[in-house]
């Protein structure tokens, strides 16, 4: 069977796909369609349903409970991971009210944790996360919140950090960050939901044991060159939750989802939304 799978180019879903991708692992049978696009690019794809397995970040999840299905292994999840609230050194000023602010999407989970920790902030824009640097540099945004592997560069190059969203959600419910996890469409038949959770776990646990294996592919779609800082991004974003959810994760997946809908900020969804 061949689904078509869609993850983002960043280190760590490179990192955890290559051994899918490349065959070094038992896929059950399946074959998989590869698409590589930007995850705000995948949350739209799978408002369209496009995509049998897709990357998405747990806002859109939020919104595509009666669509898609989360699997237990693959996520971006943990502690001191979260988004970056960033302005250039010289900006004293910090974000105001009337601050322009440019995020990685509206869909994702830095806009939504943006939101909690700045409701305030009502002048965002969605732009591609690797121009959010250049474009607060270039003053056509006061502030941007940085992902992936913006959040080791973003000093050297000019700007200075004014808020880890990742830290205001720990500190006021005292669970990891959930960014993004792998989906799987509902209504591919329940054996091959599972198989894909299984073959996944593969690829992941692959990655633990084989580090270097997947660097030629990871370094092919990084956007930062730099092999220390995606060996940085590697480390931080790929953890134990992303082998399995474990029960520490999938409460953090449940708060988010509960307390999203409990705000109005996630439409009501379904609960039986794991594999």
């Amino acid at each position: 069977m061949k689904l078509s799978l869609g993850f983002s180019p960043c280190p760590n879903d490179t990192y955890i796909f290559d051994a899918l991708v490349h065959g070094r692992i038992d896929t059950e049978g399946l074959e998989f369609d590869v698409l590589l696009a930007d995850v705000e690019e995948l949350n739209e794809r799978a408002f369209r349903a496009e995509l049998d397995v897709t990357k998405l970040s747990y806002h859109a999840f939020g919104y595509l409970t009666d669509t898609y299905r989360l699997l237990h292994s693959g996520s971006a999840l943990g502690r001191g991971v979260g988004p970056l609230l960033v302005v250039k050194k010289e900006n004293f000023g910090g974000v105001t009210r009337d601050s322009r602010v440019a995020i990685p999407g509206k869909y994702t989970t830095a806009n939504y944790l943006l939101g909690l920790a700045y409701p305030q902030v009502t002048r965002k824009q969605a732009v591609l996360f690797c121009d959010i640097e250049r474009l607060v540099l270039e003053d056509v945004y006061d502030a941007g919140v940085l992902i992936h592997e913006n959040r080791f560069t973003y000093a050297k190059r000019g700007l200075r950090k004014i808020a880890d969203l990742g830290t205001y959600w720990e500190d006021t419910t005292g669970l990891p960050v959930p960014l993004g996890g792998i989906t799987v469409r509902r209504y591919l038949p329940r054996e091959v939901q599972l198989s894909v959770d299984r073959v996944l776990m593969r690829s992941v646990r692959y990655a633990f044991d084989h580090p270097q294996a997947s660097a030629a592919y990871v370094r092919a779609h990084a956007q930062e060159m730099d092999a220390g800082v995606r060996r940085k991004h590697i480390a931080l974003y790929v953890n134990e939750y992303t082998l399995k959810l474990g029960k520490d994760g999938l409460a953090a997946v449940e708060y988010f989802l509960a307390d999203g809908r409990s705000k109005g900020i996630i439409p009501p969804g379904r609960a039986d939304y794991i594999v």
